[in-house]
C-alpha cells in the first residue's frame, strides 16, 4: 500500500523551514482522519500548535504552509493523488485525495493480499516481549488472561510490521510464595491423613492444593521438596491453559536458575564497576537518583539476601545481552510504583532509557447476570482463565480482554460475549467475515486484479473503501501506544461499514463490470478483516 502519508509529512517539514531558525526543532506533525468525510482524507493541525511559538494567526500560518507545501510536493507521486488541499476551520489544513489512489489500493489488497498491508516499520528490530509471568502458585486469573491476550496481541502485530519478536514468560521460582506453596500442600496432605488442623489465613486454601496434595502423597515427595513440585504442578495446568488461549512462548525464564548462575552478583558488579553501587549500614544500595527515582534502592538487605530488584537487574541485562535491543514488560497495575528504578537500572547498565517499554495492564472485571464476580487469589475464590474459556470460548475472550485501553479498568461481560447477535462485538465482526465468504462462494465470477474499480461511486462503497486504506494506519497506532486496542476498534469499524454497504447495495447483480467491482471490494474486506483477526489470535470463520 502506498504510504502518501510519510509523503505528506515529509513535505510539510520541509514547509515549516520558514517558521524557525536553522537547525532549530519544528513540532512531531500528525496527519488524522476527519472524523466528518466533508473535511477530507487526512488533516493536521500543525498550524494551530506553531501558532503560539510563532506569534501569527493560525489560518495566516496554514496559507504560508499550504504555498510552501504546493512547491515541496511538486510533481511527485503524491501530488497526484491530492486532489485538494483546504485551510478550514480554526487553521486546519484538509487533504482531499483523488478516487483513483483509493482505487489502486484497493487493487493492491486484491492482487498482492495479505501482503499488500504489511508495512516495515520494525526493520527486523530484535524484540522482547516478556507478559503474565504470574507466580507457579494457582492457575491463571483473568487479570493474567488480559496481560496473556494483550501480550501476544501485541507481538503479532509488531511481527507483522517488520519486527524480529520473541516471547518470554518470567517465572519466579523461588522465595517465600513458593515456600508457603509447599506447606499449604503439606497441611493438606496432613488433613488427608485424617490429622485435624488450623489452616493458616495467608495460606494458599483453593481446592486445586488438595489435588496437587493427592499427587504428592501418592508419589511420596518429600517435604522439603514439595514447594517445587507444587510449582512445577502449576505451572504444567498454566502451561496448557495459555496454549487453550493459543499463546506460545519462546522462552520460560526462571528467577532460580538466574540465581544458581551467578549472574545476579556479576550484574551488581558490572553497576558498582559503573559507580552505581554502595554500601550503607549493612546494605548494598544501587544509586537509582541519579537516573530520576525519587531515592536510591536497596539491592542486597543486611541480612545478605537479595532485594526484588536485584535478580530484575540480572534478568534485564541477560535480555541485552541475549542480543535483544528493545523490552516490553507487561505488569500489573501493582507494580507501577516499580518502573523508575528499573529504568534507572537499564540506563545505570548504558542502554537507552527508551530501549525499555513497561506496559501496565489494569484489571478486569467479570459480570454475570450483571452483577461483578468476587475474586480472591489466595483463596483460590476466583475465576480462572480456564473457566471464561469453558464459557465463552477462545475467539470472544481473546477480543474482548482488548476492548478497552490496557491501561483503562475492563468490564468483561460473560452474557455478552456468549450472544450470538451484532451485540456481541467479536460475533459482529465474524459475521461480516463469514457473510462475505458466503457472497464469494455464491459469485459465478472470479475476482481477479485487472477489474475496472471506477464504476464504484456510492457513498458506501467509497466510505468502504476508505476505510481499508486506514487499516495500516491503525497498526501504526498500536505501534506508538504499545497497545492492540485500536485494532479492535478498527475491526469493529470495518465490518460496521461493510455491513451498511451490504444492506443497500447488491454484490451479485445483473451488471457484470458492478458486480466484478463489488466483488473486489468485499474480497478486500474480507482479507483486511481476517489479518485483522489473525492478528489478535481470533479466528475469521467462513460460515456461521
Amino acid at each position: 500500500m502506498k504510504n502518501i502519508q510519510e509523503s505528506l509529512i515529509s513535505a510539510l517539514q520541509h514547509s515549516l523551514k520558514e517558521f524557525y531558525p536553522e537547525g532549530a526543532q519544528g513540532p512531531g506533525i500528525i496527519l488524522d482522519f476527519p472524523t466528518d468525510p466533508r473535511f477530507g482524507e487526512l488533516s493536521t493541525n500543525v498550524a494551530l500548535q506553531i501558532s503560539k511559538s510563532t506569534k501569527l494567526p493560525p489560518r495566516d500560518i496554514a496559507a504560508k504552509i499550504v504555498e510552501a507545501l504546493n512547491k515541496a510536493l511538486g510533481d511527485s507521486e503524491a501530488a497526484g493523488y491530492i486532489r485538494e488541499i483546504k485551510i478550514e476551520g480554526a487553521g486546519f489544513i484538509n487533504f482531499y485525495l483523488q478516487e483513483k489512489f483509493f482505487y489502486e489500493e484497493l487493487r493492491d489488497i486484491v492482487a498482492r493480499k495479505e501482503k499488500a498491508l504489511a508495512v516495515n516499520l520494525g526493520h527486523n528490530r530484535p524484540t522482547l516481549i516478556e507478559f503474565v509471568s504470574a507466580n507457579p502458585t494457582g492457575s491463571l486469573s483473568v487479570a493474567h488472561a488480559r496481560q496473556a491476550a494483550v501480550g501476544d496481541s501485541l507481538a503479532n502485530i509488531l511481527a507483522f510490521i517488520g519486527f524480529k519478536v520473541k516471547r518470554e514468560y518470567y517465572l519466579n521460582d523461588e522465595g517465600n510464595q513458593i515456600n508457603i506453596l509447599g506447606d499449604s500442600v503439606r497441611l493438606r496432605m496432613q488433613e488427608l491423613s485424617g490429622e485435624s488442623l488450623e489452616f493458616p489465613e495467608n495460606y494458599y486454601q483453593g481446592d486445586y492444593i488438595y489435588d496437587i496434595a493427592k499427587v504428592a502423597q501418592k508419589r511420596k515427595i518429600r517435604k522439603e521438596d514439595l514447594g517445587d513440585f507444587a510449582a512445577n504442578y502449576i505451572l504444567d495446568i498454566i502451561k496448557k491453559e495459555l496454549v487453550a488461549f493459543g499463546v506460545k512462548f519462546d522462552y520460560w525464564s526462571s528467577q532460580k536458575k538466574l540465581r544458581q548462575s551467578g549472574k545476579i552478583e556479576k550484574a551488581l558488579e558490572d553497576l558498582k564497576k559503573r559507580g552505581f553501587i554502595y554500601e550503607q549500614e549493612g546494605a548494598v544500595w544501587f544509586k537509582s537518583t541519579g537516573f530520576g527515582d525519587d531515592k536510591d534502592r536497596v539491592v542486597i538487605k543486611s541480612d545478605k539476601s537479595y532485594t526484588y530488584l536485584a535478580p530484575d537487574i540480572a534478568y534485564h541485562r541477560e535480555k541485552y545481552r541475549r542480543g535483544f535491543d528493545w523490552l516490553i514488560n507487561l505488569w500489573g497495575p501493582d507494580h507501577h510504583g516499580y518502573i523508575k528504578r528499573l529504568e534507572a537500572s537499564v540506563e545505570a547498565l548504558g542502554h537507552p532509557k527508551e530501549s525499555l517499554a513497561v506496559i501496565i495492564v489494569q484489571l478486569a472485571t467479570i459480570f454475570r447476570e450483571g452483577k461483578p464476580v468476587q475474586m480472591s487469589t489466595r483463596r483460590g475464590e476466583y475465576i480462572t482463565l480456564q473457566e471464561v474459556l469453558d464459557e465463552v470460548g477462545r475467539d470472544a475472550s481473546r477480543f474482548f480482554f482488548m476492548m478497552r485501553r490496557t491501561s483503562s479498568h475492563l468490564d468483561f461481560d460473560l452474557d455478552v460475549a456468549k450472544k450470538q447477535t451484532s451485540e456481541n462485538p467479536v460475533y459482529y465482526v465474524q459475521y461480516a467475515h463469514a457473510r462475505i465468504s458466503s457472497i464469494l462462494r455464491s459469485g459465478k465470477i472470479r475476482v481477479n486484479k485487472g477489474e475496472d474499480l471506477s464504476v464504484l461511486k456510492e457513498k458506501e462503497e467509497l466510505s468502504l473503501i476508505k476505510k481499508l486504506w486506514h487499516f495500516e494506519a491503525t497498526l501504526n497506532i498500536c505501534l506508538t501506544t504499545t497497545d492492540p486496542y485500536m485494532l479492535t476498534v478498527y475491526l469493529q469499524e470495518l465490518a460496521e461499514s461493510f455491513h451498511k454497504f451490504y444492506d443497500l447495495h447488491r454484490v451479485l447483480g445483473d451488471n457484470d463490470a458492478l458486480t466484478r467491482a463489488r466483488l473486489s471490494l468485499i474480497e478486500a474486506t474480507r482479507i483486511v478483516l481476517a489479518t485483522g483477526l489473525k492478528l489478535l489470535g481470533v479466528s475469521a470463520p467462513e460460515k456461521m
